[in-house]
């Protein structure tokens, strides 16, 4: 579970004993007794505004730079094991232990490496979304107050069961989150 996902649930949890203790205790808005509940599908938000476009964009960018590097070094790697494989019957027997020493080394290097680069881009993936997130909070929160709704929920989230028609905005937040960033 991402730390995104802890702490929705822990806001939509927050939300709904605030609103659940609002109507237990009969005191929902003194003018107006109706309740409005929407809900947002967070990730589609993330995915179909701009903002997550562009990055989605750079990421590919990225992957694809890494790509031509590993193509480069595998084929590297490949050819010093076959470099070996063709000379070990030349090579003393030391000889060919040491090469074939260095080609593991090489290929734990190589390993480590790929695991690094995927790290980074995981992390890199991960702040971005961050950064959406946070700009997609805000702009829900206006969306939220100028459309007098009572609670806005996560769309996907397993802790909400059951809601009768909700109302989803999240085509009006990317909306109005792009309108943000013009």
């Amino acid at each position: 579970m991402t730390v995104y996902q802890k702490s929705l649930r822990m806001v939509v949890a927050v939300l709904l004993s605030t609103v659940m203790g609002g109507l237990l205790a009969g005191r929902v808005d003194s003018q107006d007794s109706s309740i409005k509940i929407a809900s947002v599908d967070i990730q589609k938000a993330v995915n179909e505004c701009q903002a997550g476009k562009e990055a989605k964009q750079t990421l590919s960018k990225e992957v694809e730079k890494y790509q031509v590097l590993i193509t480069e070094r595998q084929k590297e790697l490949q050819g010093i094991k076959e470099s070996l494989e063709k000379q070990s019957l030349m090579l003393t027997p030391d000889a060919r232990m040491t090469r074939e020493k260095e080609l593991q080394t090489r290929l734990r290097d190589f390993q480590r490496w790929g695991e690094d680069v995927q790290n980074e881009l995981n992390q890199r993936r991960a702040e971005m979304e961050r950064s959406i997130f946070i700009g997609l909070q805000k702009v829900i929160q206006k969306v939220g107050a100028d459309g007098g709704y009572t609670l806005i929920l996560e769309k996907n989230e397993t802790i909400v069961l059951f809601i009768s028609k909700p109302t989803d905005i999240t085509d009006l937040v990317i909306k109005a989150f792009d309108a943000q960033k013009k």
